[in-house]
């Protein structure tokens, strides 16, 4: 799906992943599930792009819903996979704490558990091999993408700002649409190492000059950065009430 003129989303509002493309190649930013490696080469077609354009893999997280066809692509392509330090063991299949599940309802936690297997989720490909980044780098690779650094959703979790895209991409610190209630909107993420932590970090959004804020999972959202916080927190409270 494209979503401007550099920019594209392949997946849906369960599970996403993006894609920026200039003239200097492709970026891919999270890489979904491994079922999703199917939707990259439809819409790298669609965009008059191969696997030869992409230049390198940037990880907002080491999370299994985002690795999904990383280290497929590294290994047939040779690209890159960037990934915060903090993150690279929980990438390589590393143990991740246990977090509490909260509210859920039946059909949307259905709906993510069937999405995940169709799209092969229940069969995780590791990375062998990751780039280290950390928070402030500016990467090589197209649209000059920065690293934000974003602990709480897990120790290394980043966003990436690529001003080329108009767009920060924010992969679970945050979310548009919770996958276990279903419920629209800006709020926290669910299962988040930190969820205090995670909701300082969207403080240091507030500076980035950015018309997309893009999830890993939920629509993107269009609006100022600066009001992600406060949002979240809205969110929070609000889901806080209805358990009182």
């Amino acid at each position: 799906m494209r979503l401007g003129p550099h920019l594209h989303r392949i997946g849906n509002d369960i599970v996403a992943a993006y894609l920026v493309d200039t003239e200097d190649g492709v970026t891919v930013i999270d890489t979904g599930l491994p079922g999703h490696w199917e939707d990259l080469l439809t819409e790298l077609q669609a965009m008059g792009r191969s696997l030869d354009d992409v230049r390198g893999v940037i990880l907002t997280h080491g999370d299994s819903d985002h690795i999904g066809f990383a280290e497929k692509l590294r290994q047939k392509m040779g690209v890159p996979v960037f990934l915060h330090s903090l993150d690279a063991e929980r990438a390589r299949g590393g143990n991740k704490p246990k977090t509490t599940m909260g509210p859920w309802r039946v059909f949307p936690l259905t709906q993510f558990a069937l999405y995940g297997l169709r799209k092969r989720g229940w069969r995780p490909k590791y990375l062998a091999e990751v780039t280290e980044v950390a928070d402030g780098d500016v990467l090589p690779l197209p649209g000059s993408p920065r690293v934000i650094g974003m602990p709480g959703h897990s120790p290394g979790s980043i966003a990436v700002h690529v001003p080329a895209a108009d767009a920060v991409f924010v992969g679970d610190a945050l979310t548009t649409r919770h996958v276990l209630t279903g419920v629209s909107g800006i709020q926290p993420a669910p299962f988040t190492d930190d969820p205090d932590a995670a909701l300082d970090s969207l403080g240091r959004l507030a500076g980035v000059e950015a018309s997309w804020v893009l999830p890993g999972h939920g629509a993107p959202w269009r609006g100022n950065p600066e009001a992600l916080q406060d949002l979240a927190r809205q969110a929070m409270e609000q889901t806080s009430k209805g358990k009182n």
